[in-house]
């Protein structure tokens, strides 16, 4: 995306919902990190509970609902960071009450928020915690909200942009929405957010289903996640950057990753089973001889 970055393997957004421990995640040895989801206007998220533990399948559960203190709080500790800490990146999305028509204005004002205090963006439209965002994925929705946000990136500051998917689309809707990125001026696509998908979980069905709805992340995702940025560099080859994310526990995970076609590779989950000193036991992916 026209950045540098000291190694591969950064913090996926929905760790630092707030921007409060950005330096410490440096400090841990990751090349970057991506803070939010950033709304515009602060919002709660949703009720409590809403977040599971899976310890058989080393995954996670989420209802959050970009629950976060809004943009411009966020906005106010990123200004106090030292660049030379690493790569930041900004992972903005809509207000829960914001109707979709009415999307565009709500990523506008989170990225003028953040804006001089992070070095890309990304436009989250696939969550499956905000009711309806994945509709902005549709071709005619995505089209008109990727051309409005690029357009005003050009007019503030024009760092890279990127857009995150879902996993839970079909190859040609993958390789629709990768191609129509890279014509509406992003730099960049993130494979993959969380799943609505259940199939093969080892935990009990019974206690899935009291846990109730929400989208999953860890090992469950890690082969789908590697295949949506296949998919991506056959549609797109070299014109997009790729970040993949999902599943990433091992060296070899990433490994698996980059070969698939990502530049990048972020963790959330691995992170959350694993702890500190996680990224310490992925260096060997990229410092082989």
């Amino acid at each position: 995306m026209g950045l540098k970055f000291s190694h591969p393997v950064g913090i996926a957004a929905g760790l630092d919902k707030n921007a409060e421990a950005v330096r410490g995640f440096f400090t841990l040895g990751f090349s970057h990190v991506e803070v939010g989801t950033l709304t515009p206007r602060p919002q709660p998220g949703n009720p409590m509970p809403r977040l599971f533990r899976l310890p058989s399948d080393q995954a996670i559960i989420n209802r959050m609902g970009f629950n976060n203190r809004g943009a411009e709080s966020a906005a106010e500790r990123l200004a106090q960071r030292d660049p030379a800490w690493g790569i930041v990146g900004g992972n903005v999305g809509k207000n829960k009450d914001t109707p979709n028509d009415q999307a565009s204005e709500d990523y506008l004002r989170a990225m003028h928020a953040l804006a001089g205090t992070v070095d890309y963006y990304t436009v989250n439209i696939s969550s499956p915690n905000t009711p309806g965002l994945r509709d902005l994925q549709h071709e005619t929705a995505l089209k008109s909200l990727l051309e409005v946000v690029a357009n005003e990136n050009k007019r503030l500051q024009g760092i890279p942009l990127a857009v995150k998917i879902a996993p839970d689309l079909t190859k040609d809707e993958v390789q629709a929405m990768a191609r129509m990125a890279a014509t509406c001026g992003f730099q960049g696509i993130i494979a993959t957010n969380t799943t609505i998908d259940r199939s093969g979980l080892k935990a009990n069905p019974n206690h899935i289903a009291d846990i109730g709805p929400g989208g999953l992340s860890g090992r469950p995702l890690t082969s789908r996640s590697t295949q949506v940025i296949e998919w991506i560099k056959e549609a797109v080859g070299d014109s997009l950057s790729v970040i993949g994310v999902g599943g990433v526990f091992s060296a070899q995970d990433v490994i698996d990753k980059r070969n698939a076609g990502a530049d990048l590779v972020q963790v959330y989950t691995g992170f959350v089973y694993q702890g500190p000193r996680m990224i310490h036991t992925l260096q060997p992916a990229w410092k082989r001889d």
